[in-house]
């Protein structure tokens, strides 16, 4: 297998996408998966967490837009149909394929904690709070909008945010419930309409702007970050003990760099950086490369104990290593070398549940390290993808994890608490710092085939999206599965890892699974020593897109809300 990391990170005013687009969403239980929409066609399809947002993006292809601008759109629309899951203060992880340049880049539209020292000592003093205001990090969605209108996209921001603010002018309750734990939230406001004005005010900074496309777009940005917006964030944060300023919206950037890829068995997977959980599945798949998948068959005993226990091996360096790659060396290359899989590899039991955290040692190339910096220690994510017809693609998770502060003063922008992804733990990588973006689980996913994209993936359920991501590829890889049959067919994951959302432990041994697998099947696990745990709810929220290599290219899309374009 070949591996390649681009290590080279290259600022711009916003984040992602690029000109054509897979965003996916995703559903909550397996009965949801097993009546999942589906959708095919040659013109593009949209995938995503809702259905106003599924054909908002199909309307923009439909109009003639490319993928980032029908990704764009759908996007700033999940912002209100799934405020709770996801919100414009919120954040997101991309990976994009531009059919144009015939290369994929990776979007990292997450914001960073407060810059102020004093705020960092507080948290290592006193530790990360809930989901306060305290917890909230830089707001992500707005750059990241205007980075895929900017770098990738064809339409303006007015043009990309009308749907959106014909739903908010459309008006709702003043509540919303917050995914992180079901509660329903009451602002006492009419924040849709509230969240109107800020969005015209957006519009408004791009059309009284002089000059290019570009220009105008980064005006929109401007104002949100370091104009009369910003200014009236800094108040609410101010008001409510939050710790971010203005400095730090005004620091904020979206970063492109190339994906971290791995070739498994003739097919390209890609991944965004260590900032997120993604190269875990990678490290996953190298490990897997050493068995007979195929021959021990789908969901059979053997190919459950294999797959679990590779992903605690691989979940076990994610807890170890992964981080802000800004702040420290992440040894990405040790552990998806040869070298370090040939060592890991054998600590696999074929016949016994490994009930042991066991990273290994890139550095030193052991199999298990010694002294590990882990520790023991809520969540809203939606999904969105969408395909072109030009063969542009996007794999997009945005998310606005544990949205319960209320919206920030009359602006409507609702924050997350993506903060509790960092940790206080000195030494650790994942240790708060000022300025530092938290180790996030958002992991989207392409897959190429010759060069081309024929898979996206996203999935929703914090630290099961990529238990959940790692099926879906094998599905479609080792078993020739399309979207729709790979999204219904049951899934199995384990939490024998550190929790990325703050003091839970690991569940040492611990398999979930879902109750459509055989009896037997479960009995012969259990025997091998896991700790089984049958569930009728879907194991990780997935939306997928797949398409045909050759052209015309004929795509499928299953998901929550699944539409093609029909022209």
């Amino acid at each position: 297998m070949r591996l390649s990391l681009g290590i080279h990170l290259r600022k711009v005013a916003t984040t992602l996408l690029l000109a054509g687009g897979l965003f996916l969403c995703a559903t909550s239980n397996l009965q949801a998966a097993r009546s999942a929409s589906v959708a095919s066609g040659k013109n593009g399809v949209v995938v995503a967490g809702e259905k106003r947002a599924a054909e908002i993006g199909t309307q923009v292809l439909e109009k003639g837009g490319n993928a980032a601008d029908a990704a764009t759109a759908a996007l700033l629309a999940l912002s209100v149909t799934k405020i709770g899951s996801f919100t414009i203060g919120g954040e997101a992880s991309v990976i994009l394929y531009d059919a144009h340049q015939q290369k994929a880049h990776a979007l990292w539209a997450q914001g960073a904690a407060p810059l102020d020292p004093q705020a960092t000592a507080w948290y290592l003093k006193n530790g990360m709070p809930g989901s306060d205001i305290r917890t909230a990090a830089v707001p992500a969605a707005v750059d990241l909008c205007v980075t895929l209108l900017k770098q990738y996209g064809t339409i303006s921001f007015e043009e990309a945010v009308k749907p959106t603010l014909a739903l908010l002018d459309a008006g709702g309750p003043t509540w919303y419930i917050d995914t992180s734990d079901g509660s329903r939230i009451e602002t006492g406001k009419n924040w849709q309409a509230d969240l109107a004005r800020t969005l015209r005010k957006l519009v408004e900074a791009e059309q009284k702007t002089k000059g290019n496309r570009e220009v105008r777009l980064q005006a929109v940005a401007d104002r949100f970050y370091r104009g009369d917006i910003a200014d009236e964030l800094e108040a609410w944060y101010i008001s409510q003990g939050g710790f971010l300023r203005k400095q730090d919206l005004a620091a904020h950037r979206t970063y492109i760099e190339d994906p971290v890829s791995l070739d498994y068995r003739g097919y390209q997977v890609l991944k965004c950086g260590p900032w997120t959980q993604g190269p875990f599945l990678l490290e996953g798949l190298r490990l897997l490369e050493g068995f007979d998948l195929k021959k021990m068959g789908l969901l059979s005993p053997d190919y459950i104990h294999t797959v679990i226990e590779v992903m605690k091996l691989a979940m076990a360096d994610r807890d170890e290593y992964y981080a802000d790659p800004r702040f420290v060396e992440v040894p990405i290359k040790g552990l998806l070398s040869e070298e370090y899989t040939k060592i890991r590899r054998p600590l696999i039991d074929p016949h016994q549940a490994s009930l042991e955290l066991r990273p290994g040692d890139p550095y030193q190339m052991k199999a298990v390290k010694k002294g590990l910096r882990s520790f023991p220690t809520q969540g809203g994510t939606t999904t969105l993808t969408v395909v072109d017809r030009w063969g542009n693609m996007v794999a997009a998770t945005p998310s606005g994890l544990g949205s319960t502060a209320g919206p920030a003063g009359n602006t409507g922008i609702i924050h997350g608490s993506r903060l509790i992804s960092l940790n206080t733990w000195p030494g650790h990588p994942n240790c708060i710092a000022p300025g530092k973006r938290p180790r996030i689980t958002l992991s989207p996913a392409l897959v190429l085939k010759a060069g081309k994209p024929v898979v996206a993936i996203s999935v929703a359920g914090g630290d099961l999206q990529d238990q959940a991501g790692l099926q879906l590829i094998l599905d479609s890889i080792e078993f020739g599965m399309h979207a729709a049959t790979a999204v219904s067919t049951p899934r199995f994951a384990t939490a024998h890892h550190i929790s990325s959302f703050g003091p839970e432990g690991p569940k040492l041994g611990s398999l979930q699974v879902n109750r459509d697998v055989p009896e037997e099947t479960v009995k012969v696990l259990e025997h091998r020593g896991h700790k089984v745990e049958l569930t009728s709810g879907e194991i990780g929220g997935a939306a997928m897109i797949s398409c045909e290599l050759a052209a015309p290219r004929e795509c499928e899309g299953s998901g929550s809300a699944a539409q093609n374009a029909g022209k």
